[in-house]
């Protein structure tokens, strides 16, 4: 009998929750509509060792990165892939505003907790901005995982929007509490027209028993 879809259909949304997120939603930066992409060189840097080589960004699928190290290409495209998700232009009708959601005051300093139900997710918000996302993640054949995503400190674009500049990702195991691995994220972009493009990004991780440092920089910028 599986305990997550029962208890699902009795939830009621809460439009405070529901104006509450969207709220948070509208003050997020984001490419603008109609934004169509960008190219620009690429430096990968790996705890010293340095790749360079053209990208284009078009979309989340649309990411092409050209390095010389077939390994550090494929991550150099999901970290562009990953960028693209998060800054690329949609609705909030088309992300979490389709689904249930609720709150709940529970004094956390890092603000109310805001459930999105049917996403095993939950979300923290204060002062108008999202600060925490918490997920959980089940798919066929692999060990089920976690992550809780703390948002530290975040930039106000031209536009008056917020613009994450530094967070941590902790990834642990749901079944036992593990934690696995924390990545220290640090973002600067700089302005080519209305967007605001990725300009650098330096990434903290433990992995392989020891602390690593990777760091992406991006230079001349043209919109496409």
């Amino acid at each position: 009998m599986s305990h997550h879809t029962t208890a699902q259909p009795t939830v009621a949304d809460d439009p405070q929750a529901r104006e509450l997120l969207r709220r948070a939603f509208d003050n997020t930066a984001r490419w603008p509509k109609g934004f169509t992409g960008f190219t620009a060189d690429l430096t990968v840097n790996i705890n010293g060792k340095e790749t360079s080589g053209p990208v284009m960004v078009k979309g989340p699928r649309e990411v092409s990165v050209q390095l010389g190290d077939a390994d550090v290409q494929k991550w150099a495209q999901e970290q562009l892939g990953m960028i693209a998700v998060h800054r690329g232009p949609r609705s909030f009708e088309e992300s979490d505003g389709k689904y249930t959601l609720t709150m709940e005051e529970d004094g956390h300093p890092m603000g109310i907790k805001l459930v999105i139900h049917g996403s095993n997710s939950f979300y923290r918000l204060k002062d108008n901005r999202i600060t925490q996302i918490n997920r959980s993640m089940a798919h066929p054949g692999m060990a089920p995982f976690a992550f809780t995503i703390n948002v530290e400190d975040s930039a106000v674009t031209q536009d008056q929007k917020h613009l994450t500049t530094k967070y941590t990702v902790y990834y642990y195991s749901p079944t036992d509490g593990k934690l696995n691995n924390v990545e220290s994220f640090t973002d600067s972009h700089v302005r080519v027209g209305s967007s605001d493009l990725p300009a650098t990004r330096r990434i903290i991780s433990f992995e392989n028993g020891a602390v690593t440092v990777k760091s992406l920089t991006f230079k001349n910028h043209t919109l496409v």
